[in-house]
């Protein structure tokens, strides 16, 4: 997956000579928290979100200050071809909220910690017309060998399988998400080949 096919693409700027006021009023109407500043040709100057705008704004009441002053001017900025899982590493690792993506200079959009949970949830197949089963077992080949060999064996569609983080002294557990289907027989044959059933939702 790739940022392009998640990003906002419907983006509401402002210019660097706005005040504070007006960038403020501007993401409350737009019920927006990131502002990207761009010049007259839509090439990204500067980014402001509520927060920074918010810290400034009795320091704007005794001063004329605009978004020229207060803007970031060099934003963490992604790609369109960016992998999404790179987008969501700068996000979590700058604790941001989100990241204008820049292509040829020019702004293209916005993707936003609430884009990549929505691709996230959909890769996942975390929707109403899905099952899921956690198992766990001691060792990584078999465990996934015997989860393989029961899906075929049930001829079931599966949506994402995921191998949850190991940490010392625990089972591997893996999460396994299928096409809606009666999990009663599959859950039956998993412990039959040894697997315990952590949980799974019906």
């Amino acid at each position: 997956m790739i940022v392009r096919h998640w990003m906002t693409t419907k983006v509401v700027t402002i210019n660097k000579g706005a005040s504070i006021q007006e960038a403020l009023a501007l993401m409350k109407k737009g019920s927006i928290r990131h502002l990207p500043v761009v010049d007259g040709e839509n090439h990204l100057i500067g980014w402001v979100t509520d927060a920074d705008l918010r810290g400034v704004l009795i320091a704007s009441m005794l001063e004329e200050l605009n978004l020229e002053d207060v803007m970031i001017r060099k934003p963490y900025a992604a790609n369109p071809d960016m992998p999404l899982e790179d987008a969501a590493h700068v996000i979590l690792e700058r604790r941001i909220g989100g990241l204008p993506v820049v292509e040829d200079g020019k702004l293209v959009g916005i993707i936003t910690v609430v884009d990549i949970l929505s691709a996230f949830i959909t890769m996942m197949g975390l929707l109403p017309y899905s099952s899921r089963v956690d198992v766990k077992g001691a060792s990584d080949k078999s465990v996934l060998s015997a989860i393989v060999g029961v899906l075929e064996h049930h001829d079931v569609e599966v949506i994402s399988i995921y191998h949850q983080p190991k940490m010392a002294g625990q089972e591997n557990v893996y999460s396994i998400r299928l096409k809606k289907c009666d999990l009663g027989p599959i859950l039956v044959h998993l412990k039959e080949k040894g697997l315990e059933i952590v949980s799974s939702n019906l």
